[in-house]
């Protein structure tokens, strides 16, 4: 998802320095932005063909506000008029394959496919009182209505293969062979198309109501300068400390990130200012490249907004969107403290110092711009109190971000950002709504072949249920069905299809717990090789090897590897069924914990440890972080003896070169 739209964050790549051949160019960063990320290959519109597009998306934008705030039809009305125009969109921004784009051109293949596409969605709301009171035996029969439903579906895989990429697609084309193989054709055509259980199932239903919406908030977010005042209020507060920019990196990303459901976007946006700097303060490029990308994926489960996913996750779980909000801040600490403990061992490690303290922003000028949180603290505050619906307060703190925007007499609104922030917002839905109608299509399977008891049954055998080993499985399914997706549409996915098969009574996973488990290995994809996009963007920056970049990425971010088989296998760290002790002694533990496995990754405690303390110091970390008395006994030992050796050990050294 583009909640802070990744197709706006060029300006930000514009101004990193390039002179000192340090870092990439903004051409470099185009250039694999194009090469591993499908929403930054789009088609090339100029002149008045680019203002007809333009006034054309944010005519969308607006229509889709209407839609979620106003409209009273029929689900199946309402989402069909809203896939048409998707698909309409959809296919005068995204080209057959990348790089195969002329200026102010579209071919006649493309034209023929939008109008396939769109007219199957047409028909249908124009016939929907017909077609709904039609039963499915006459439908299933009638060549011109089963022609109509294939052609939608066929041209809706088509755009999503353009904009999203080929790992979903292979996943639902797997479940379409096996259903057609299980389930007569003309019942899955119909569930598919005709139905709420199909392409219009609860992905593409909640992406209309609400992800559209805070989209198209985030868009307009992004043209208060948000990003640069995180920037600022970032520098201000760690920007001069021991290797000063990471952490800048780290804090910045976490905010950028917490209102942005794009790892690649706020990657490019925030790293094309901290990833200089930190290769200038002696950082090696793979490392800093892999701070910013990791920070930036992990920006995604910071509350409150997480990307968007805070308020998803409430519609899923019928769990209020405060309380998960509440639950998600230790994990999202966690993460971020993991990260924040390597670079500053890392820049111990490699004696690197801060930024020069007069450089830096002031305080009393950070105070100043407070303002720009207005949207935000508006929106958390009407989502939390409940006197308004999420899309309604999303659709108000669209309001308050344009009188906000009125104020900012460094980046003042006007009539002309009001109507990019419309057109970012509808192209940002392109890809997400895409992606889930694939969901859609991948739930719809699964209900129709009965293949959700298949599949439980056979991670159930595969785990000799083992909670441990069905959770291995469910992270690599997670990981895999993530890849490339925006992580709106990921979580969608995992909602539908690995949730619930985690809180089946054979695995015993509670339901938060579940979903936390999900949702965190739905972004981590952003970060895990071989399809790591936001390690790429990273790399381009720094010009550093992606592989590298990407693994050091996995290893900085290891809380988010670990921290949910934690809260699946014990939902305390979500304070669930716990009393305020308790969550002040896991709170205490779980960091302390953190910090033993990242220096152990790090290998740097006081000094360069030995390879038996990085062990220790690693298993002392991991029993921290799980809940209990003992657990935390044996962990505290642990990580307090490598400690104190380490720091007896480099004491006996600085004395010795004193000597």
């Amino acid at each position: 998802m583009s909640f802070l739209n990744k197709h706006k964050t060029e300006a930000a790549v514009n101004t990193a320095p390039a002179a000192d051949g340090l870092t990439g160019t903004a051409e470099d960063v185009d250039a694999v932005m194009k090469k591993y990320d499908r929403e930054s290959n789009v088609r090339v519109w100029e002149g008045k063909p680019k203002t007809v597009i333009r006034f054309l998306m944010a005519a969308f934008s607006l229509f889709c506000i209407y839609l979620t705030l106003v409209d009273k039809s029929l689900p199946e009305v309402r989402l069909s008029l809203f896939l048409a125009l998707i698909v309409i969109i959809g296919f005068l921004n995204y080209p057959i394959k990348k790089g195969h784009v002329r200026v102010n051109h579209i071919p006649w293949y493309d034209v023929a496919l939008m109008v396939a596409g769109a007219g199957p969605f047409l028909y249908f709301v124009a016939n929907a009182q017909k077609i709904l009171l039609t039963s499915y035996s006459v439908i299933s029969k009638d060549p011109f209505m089963l022609a109509l439903a294939i052609m939608a579906i066929l041209v809706l895989v088509e755009l999503c293969r353009r904009c999203v990429g080929l790992p979903i697609l292979f996943v639902v084309g797997a479940l379409l062979i096996y259903t057609f193989a299980n389930v007569r054709f003309g019942k899955v055509v119909y569930d598919l198309f005709y139905t709420t259980n199909g392409v219009m199932n609860t992905p593409i239903n909640v992406c209309q109501k609400y992800i559209v919406v805070f989209i198209i908030f985030g868009a307009f977010l992004e043209r208060t300068s948000i990003s640069a005042f995180f920037i600022d209020l970032a520098n201000c507060v760690a920007g001069s400390s021991c290797g000063g920019p990471a952490k800048v990196a780290v804090i910045s990303s976490a905010l950028c990130g917490m209102v942005s459901g794009s790892s690649v976007g706020n990657t490019v946006t925030t790293g094309s200012v901290t990833i200089p700097m930190m290769i200038k303060t002696g950082y090696k490029p793979e490392f800093a490249g892999a701070v910013e990308a990791a920070a930036s994926t992990g920006g995604q489960i910071m509350p409150p907004i997480m990307g968007a996913a805070a308020f998803l996750m409430a519609e899923y779980t019928g769990v209020p969107y405060s309380r998960i909000a509440v639950l998600a801040i230790l994990p999202a600490i966690l993460y971020f403290a993991g990260i924040y403990i390597a670079v500053h061992l890392e820049a111990k490690k490699l004696g690197l110092k801060g930024l020069d303290k007069e450089s830096l922003p002031k305080f009393s000028y950070l105070v100043k711009k407070l303002y720009l949180l207005a949207p935000l603290v508006v929106l958390v505050i009407l989502v939390s109190n409940g006197t308004r619906t999420m899309q309604s307060s999303a659709a108000i703190a669209i309001l308050v971000t344009i009188v906000v925007g009125l104020f900012n007499s460094d980046n003042r609104i006007s009539l002309g950002k009001i109507v990019d922030a419309l057109e970012a917002g509808g192209k940002g839905t392109i890809t997400v709504a895409s992606a889930c109608t694939m969901a859609g299509i991948v739930a719809g399977c699964i209900t129709s072949t009965g293949l959700a008891s298949k599949l439980l049954r056979a991670i159930v055998s595969a785990s000799g249920g083992v909670m441990i080993i069905a959770l291995l499985l469910t992270m690599v399914c997670c990981i895999v069905l993530g890849m490339g997706v925006p992580t709106t549409a990921t979580y969608c996915i995992m909602a539908a299809t690995c949730a619930p098969i985690l809180m089946s009574p054979e695995i015993g996973v509670e339901m938060l717990a579940a979903h936390f488990f999900v949702f965190y290995f739905g972004i981590v994809a952003d970060i895990t090789p071989p399809v790591a996009l936001a390690a790429y963007a990273g790399a381009a920056i720094a010009k550093a090897g992606p592989m590298k970049t990407a693994f050091n990425a996995s290893r900085l971010a290891i809380a988010a590897f670990i921290v949910p088989y934690i809260i699946a296998m014990n939902p305390a760290m979500l304070f669930i069924n716990t009393t305020i002790p308790e969550v002040v002694m896991i709170t205490i533990t779980s960091i302390v914990g953190i910090f033993g496995v990242a220096a152990g990754l790090s290998g740097f405690v006081f000094r360069n440890m030995k390879w038996w303390e990085r062990i220790l110091c690693v298993v002392g970390g991991l029993t921290l972080l799980v809940p209990g008395s003992l657990t935390d006994l044996i962990g505290l030992v642990l990580v307090g003896a490598v400690c104190v050796i380490g720091y007896q050990a480099a004491k006996r050294e600085k004395e010795a070169v004193a000597a």
